[in-house]
């Protein structure tokens, strides 16, 4: 079965409720541990079905904003799913107060629990209404970026296609292509601030409904983290404003020099070589082949999965008129289905997506092979963001196939960008602190915010009068930040981990795919620190931690 040959039916959700009650009432009533693993089963059976159909929307959705029917089953989800959460919590307060706790530890492991406790305290029924119109803005947002349509030299864009713009060999049309790009941002500037305005009260309203002083300690919980707090967040992008932003520094300079310009500007910062950057010799069939390619190479597990995603069609990788922006992996679980949604563009992030969305789907083809329960499926995302990022590097052994003779400009720009990143990640993470600690900031308040923030971390950037931006308002095109709070430091978090397995392939790659073979079969079932520890992975809040991760990567760029 492929993806486009999945039924879809709207669930029936009062009966599901009804069924997802009862197993919670067999939990509860269960006259053995046997009794109480079947219930657990079942729980979970109907939860992975739930998020199966709620899947197979988002994708199709996704795919085109404008298909009607899809668009309504999406505003359906927005609204119902958060009067799935009361039935949810009920099941997690059960699993909790069970006497057969002990056992079922040994059998599913303890971090069922912990996760069972997080939920628990990042939820009350007086959340439900707030949660839908929360739901229907960030899906408001994604409409509004996904109808980008600018007309440019008698062409017409989104906003991928001026991204691709703003790397071409000529400077003028890479600073046409980010003219428009800011236009567009400009143009609809009031949209943007509504929308995030009645998402940053709505968020801080949740978490003094559950007795937060804000929204942070909540969102702190909804991105699931365990063992560490904003204090040792704080200190992690204090190490990164230390240690790497000199470097970025110094990297921005040099491409200033290498690209033949006095001084970089904004639509300068993604062209990193005077003949171009490297780009793929082939178009989608060819580089999907090519991974295909790679992915045999690179061991027998990944060759299994990656032949698995072409057989399911399992990937929709090609941008087109009306398809939301960005890229992601999801999960079916009902089908064992990973899969991969991206907005293609002629650039090097084609080849990106290929290793880092597929870094993602390898883990989750991997683990729903091993773990026992859903909550397994995937762990918190400062873990998930290593499977995805790790793999960018481990395939750099094949990325002639992609580029042909252009390979080393590629690598020396993947690990040019992967620094530089950094600091915009820990930005984004910094801005969304000062948000929640202060929700009642106006948007230009905000946008005030975001300027500071930039020159902290971000000091070479250079917007060249476009207004819109240099007023603070670059954050508008971050989806994170409207529909994913505090989830961005993650991947900076991750890239520490990344680096190190970088550093280490250098040493014994085969000892590095080791380790990182066992944490995507790990999956979610040990919280985040752990997983750094069982993959020999470095704890990124330890001072020293990212001088030391960033150090291969460096000398290989400057080299």
């Amino acid at each position: 079965m492929t993806f486009k040959e999945i039924p879809y039916e709207r669930p029936d959700l009062e009966a599901l409720k009804k069924a997802f009650a009862e197993s919670t009432e067999r939990l509860a009533s269960a006259k053995s541990c046997a009794e109480a693993k079947a219930a657990i089963q079942e729980s979970g059976k109907l939860m992975k079905h739930f998020m199966t159909l709620a899947t197979i929307v988002e994708i199709r959705h996704t795919i085109d904003t404008r298909d009607a029917f899809y668009e309504a089953e999406q505003e359906f989800f927005d609204t119902e799913s958060p009067t799935m959460s009361p039935l949810t919590m009920k099941y997690y307060e059960t699993l909790l107060a069970s006497p057969y706790r002990p056992e079922l530890e040994k059998a599913f492991g303890t971090q069922l629990f912990a996760l069972a406790e997080i939920q628990t305290k990042s939820f009350c029924e007086a959340l439900v209404p707030l949660m839908i119109e929360e739901n229907k803005l960030t899906s408001e947002y994604q409409k509004l970026v996904a109808s980008a349509e600018v007309q440019l030299d008698g062409e017409t864009y989104n906003l991928s296609g001026l991204e691709k713009l703003m790397r071409s060999p000529d400077r003028e049309t890479r600073r046409k292509g980010y003219r428009a790009y800011a236009g567009f941002f400009a143009e609809n500037e009031a949209k943007f601030d509504t929308i995030y305005d009645k998402l940053v009260h709505i968020r801080d309203e949740k978490g003094k409904k559950l007795g937060f002083d804000n929204f942070i300690p909540l969102g702190y919980l909804q991105m699931g983290r365990q063992g560490y707090d904003q204090t040792d967040v704080a200190s992690f992008r204090e190490q990164v404003r230390r240690e790497l932003v000199p470097v970025c520094t110094r990297l921005r300079e040099q491409q200033a020099k290498r690209i033949g310009v006095d001084k970089l500007r904004c639509y300068d910062e993604n062209f990193q070589y005077p003949d171009g950057n490297a780009t793929p010799i082939g178009d989608r069939a060819f580089m999907v082949e090519q991974a295909g390619a790679m992915y045999d190479a690179l061991s027998k597990e990944t060759g299994e999965y990656f032949r698995f995603m072409r057989e399911h069609e399992l990937m929709d990788l090609e941008t087109k008129p009306g398809k939301a922006a960005g890229g992601y992996c999801t999960m079916l679980p009902d089908y064992d289905f990973p899969f991969i949604f991206s907005n293609f563009n002629g650039t090097s992030d084609d080849v990106d997506v290929l290793t880092h969305e597929a870094g993602h789907a390898f883990q989750a083809y991997t683990t729903n092979k091993l773990q026992t329960v859903p909550e397994y499926g995937f762990p918190s995302s400062e873990a998930a963001e290593i499977h995805s990022m790790s793999m960018e590097f481990f395939a750099y052994p094949w990325m002639d196939r992609f580029f042909g003779d252009q390979q080393m400009k590629y690598k020396k720009l993947h690990t040019s960008e992967a620094l530089t990143f950094v600091p915009y990640g820990v930005c984004v993470d910094e801005f969304q602190h000062r948000v929640y600690e202060k929700p009642d900031m106006t948007p230009d308040e905000r946008k005030a915010v975001w300027h500071e923030l930039e020159q902290k971390y971000l000091p070479t950037r250079d917007y060249d009068g476009a207004e819109i931006f240099e007023k603070g308002a670059f954050f508008f095109q971050k989806l994170h930040i409207f529909m994913y709070p505090f989830y961005y430091v993650d991947y900076t978090l991750a890239s520490m981990a990344a680096f190190e397995f970088y550093g280490k392939m250098q040493q014994d790659r085969e000892a590095a795919w080791a380790d990182y073979y066992r944490l995507c079969c790990l999956g979610g079932s040990l919280r985040y620190l752990d997983l750094l520890e069982a993959a020999h992975l470095s704890n990124p809040f330890r001072e020293g931690s990212v001088r030391k991760a960033i150090e291969p990567l460096v000398r290989f760029v400057e080299s």
